[in-house]
């Protein structure tokens, strides 16, 4: 009697929707432990379950392991209705290149919308992505113009610079600065956000500070 009970439920409808939804989640969510996934089973077959599942996040803000899209708020209301569709291509697309980045999920930010993934995405993985989410957009893929990663403003300070240039035999100029500064391997990923400002030391030194 139990025995033909637990097969009729298992071939219930019930039963085939409960399994959909697990395989929607591991679709969805390809970093998502096994563990995590339990849990999701445990919470869909609770029956007249009102409790909500929380899968808590520890990342740090902001994480290196995002992609930010920037857009206007009308086209990022209309990407995100169909979040689940664009992060199952998004991996599919990352797949083709024998990428091991996986994009887990997408949010929405005062900016656009940010698609966190299981690691550091490279360049060519960006271009990848970002190919996709023009190609998703039809008319307003001109809308996009870059896809970057989380980025952190820094204050630099350089002393011990001529305040008077050799080449010019005048004052060292802020296009000099940067000149130097783009030439330099050590700021290849540093962006300026504003010109370098010359100070000298003092009104009767030869040096400055940038």
């Amino acid at each position: 009697m139990n025995a033909t009970s637990s097969s009729t439920q298992q071939g219930s409808p019930v039963s085939k929707n409960i399994v959909k939804k697990t395989l929607k989640i591991k679709e969805t969510f390809l970093n998502l432990s096994n563990n995590k996934i339990k849990q999701v089973q445990k919470v869909i077959n609770r029956p007249n379950n009102k409790s909500k599942l929380r899968i808590s996040m520890t990342t740090k803000d902001p994480s290196r392991k995002q992609v930010i899209i920037p857009m206007g708020n009308n086209i990022t209301k209309e990407f995100i209705k169909e979040s689940n569709s664009h992060i199952t291509n998004i991996n599919c697309a990352l797949k083709a290149i024998k990428s091991s980045t996986i994009a887990d999920f997408i949010c929405v930010d005062n900016k656009g919308i940010v698609i966190t993934t299981n690691n550091v995405v490279s360049g060519l993985d960006l271009q990848e992505i970002k190919k996709y989410v023009k190609n998703s957009l039809f008319s307003d893929a001109d809308k996009v113009s870059s896809v970057r990663l989380p980025q952190s403003k820094s204050y630099l300070k350089i002393v011990g610079i001529p305040f008077i240039s050799e080449k010019t035999n005048s004052r060292i100029t802020s296009d000099e600065i940067e000149d130097v500064l783009k030439n330099n391997h050590i700021f290849n990923n540093i962006v300026l956000t504003s010109k370098p400002h010359v100070i000298k030391m003092s009104p009767k030194s030869d040096m400055a500070i940038i």
